[in-house]
């Protein structure tokens, strides 16, 4: 069984940076692809960055294209988020997610974290 367990969300201003951080354990052929999501107050959850656990391949939303980065360190099972030039749209819970698939394509979850909250001040 795959658990996920995110940190680092916070409050910062707009333009400001933020890293999450998600500590990941179970079965690595469960944990193929990991990812962040975000879901704003009112919308549905959508994905935000991905990285071939094997290939470390990643994949981004449009909207943070130039201003997040995603990468892992397997020595640690753990995967990071770097928001830079954070704005108040990207207010919004961000989870951490894995899946048994591969990335690429359609955005997928299989299990997923608690969640944490950033929000960005104008």
């Amino acid at each position: 069984q795959v658990q996920l367990v995110e940190s680092g969300g916070g409050s910062v201003q707009a333009g400001g940076s933020l890293r999450l951080s998600c500590a990941a354990s179970g079965p690595p052929n469960s944990r193929i692809c990991m990812a962040w999501f975000h879901q704003a107050p009112g919308k549905d959850r959508e994905g935000v960055a991905s990285i071939s656990r094997g290939s470390g391949r990643t994949f981004y939303a449009d909207s943070v294209k130039g201003r997040f980065t995603i990468s892992q360190d397997k020595t640690k099972n753990t995967l990071y988020l770097q928001m830079n030039n954070l704005k108040p749209e990207d207010t919004a819970v961000y989870y951490c997610a894995a899946d048994w698939r591969e990335c690429g394509g359609v955005w997928g979850a299989s299990s997923w974290g608690q969640g944490t909250q950033v929000t960005v001040s104008s």
